[in-house]
């Protein structure tokens, strides 16, 4: 990391903790073993290091340890949700929202191409999903609605539970992607009522390549099936040699969140504020993206009226911040989410997203706030539009 670089990129990756990687290491070279090797001590030692590795991950969430299936994170979680469900034959159609992580709607896309039938709701300016239109969008055929927690770019949260009321009383699976919101807010599978919910390690000071799908089991929800072949891992539904040194790393991950957090999300949510207050006071023209109140607490997404959004990006230098998802960000096209709030392609272009984390400081934020309204003031010094821009893309 660059000498006084500022790292405000959280909902991309986190930084790995200390502790994490220090429960990890000896998974590296010492306890090497693979879990299916059940013949001998060292394939023991690994099986038993996943299996209390399970329970810790359960534990976080509100599960039952079989409940828990390891993944390489949330992006084959959510593929694994989506296409296991659909390789049951149980229906054909399937629920989402607009402003979706491209993992769920790009697998949608797919899904549409093998034949099944895909609704993707709008959302509202706050970015929500109105569950009333969950409801309408049900029909006899709908095997599974996908809305995530909370948004990766916005950080708006869903009506999850309100939802889950409307999709059992239907007799229809409900998943959701949690990558943003586990490890940052209490997260509760039965509260919530989904039937499947996607985990991503890095997402909160974990490591990278691990996360996990909670399945409820097949007395309240449809069964998936497995969509990798090749060995029988998982119970079943996972092909492919475990990630022990990784998944210990996602365990021990959990464990401190689950002791940090409520402290954690005080701290963090003052310090989004913070930040949100330092750079409005000082500019005009800058608008809140994603609902005021019902967000995660270390995102604010921003729109900088006037000035391109990736210019700010690349003016900030060592304040690393972004336009919108990770896994978007080799497209030139205005972030879908922000579209599908009803902002402008001007607008959308406009916006940066600050993501806080664990090692986030006050004087980090500080900091940044003004590096911040300098760069915006002189980006807006040089555009003919100053403060305004057009609505054209």
């Amino acid at each position: 990391m660059p000498s006084g670089a500022i790292y405000l990129d959280n909902h991309a990756t986190t930084r790995l903790d200390r502790r994490v990687l220090d429960a990890m290491m000896p998974f590296f070279t010492g306890t090497f073993g693979n879990p299916a090797s059940r013949s001998h001590a060292f394939g023991w030692e690994a099986e038993e290091a996943v299996e209390e590795s399970r329970s810790r991950v359960a534990d976080l969430i509100g599960a039952r340890p079989e409940q828990i299936v390891f993944t390489s994170g949330a992006t084959e979680s959510n593929n694994l949700a989506l296409f296991g469900t659909f390789q049951t034959g149980r229906g054909h159609h399937l629920v989402t929202v607009a402003t979706e992580h491209p993992s769920v709607l790009e697998t949608a896309d797919w899904l549409e191409t093998l034949g099944w039938e895909v609704t993707r709701l709008t959302v509202d300016r706050d970015g929500q999903v109105d569950p009333d239109d969950v409801t309408r969008a049900l029909r006899e055929d709908t095997a599974l609605v996908s809305v995530m927690l909370a948004n990766n770019e916005i950080g708006t949260l869903h009506h999850v539970t309100e939802i889950a009321r409307v999709t059992r009383a239907r007799g229809v699976a409900l998943h959701t992607d949690a990558a943003q919101a586990v490890g940052h807010l209490p997260v509760d599978v039965e509260s919530l009522g989904v039937d499947l919910l996607s985990i991503s390690a890095h997402k909160f000071h974990g490591p990278k390549g691990v996360g996990a799908l909670f399945v409820r089991g097949e007395d309240s929800s449809p069964a998936i099936a497995a969509v990798l072949h090749g060995g029988r891992h998982e119970r079943g539904l996972r092909a492919g040699t475990v990630n022990v040194p990784g998944i210990v790393g996602l365990a021990r991950a959990c464990e401190i969140s689950a002791t940090e957090m409520t402290r954690e999300v005080t701290r963090v949510a003052a310090l989004r504020d913070r930040l949100h207050q330092l750079i409005t006071d000082q500019l005009d023209a800058v608008s809140l993206n994603g609902h005021p109140t019902q967000r995660l607490p270390n995102n604010v997404n921003l729109s900088f009226h006037g000035i391109d959004g990736e210019a700010l990006v690349r003016d900030l230098g060592d304040v690393a911040v972004s336009t919108g998802s990770a896994c978007a960000s080799a497209s030139d096209e205005p972030s879908h989410v922000l579209l599908a709030i009803g902002l402008s392609r001007a607008t959308a272009r406009s916006s940066v997203r600050f993501s806080l984390g664990r090692f986030t400081t006050e004087t980090e934020v500080e900091t940044a706030a003004s590096r911040v309204i300098r760069s915006v003031t002189r980006l807006r010094e040089l555009s003919p539009y100053g403060a305004s821009q057009p609505d054209a893309g």
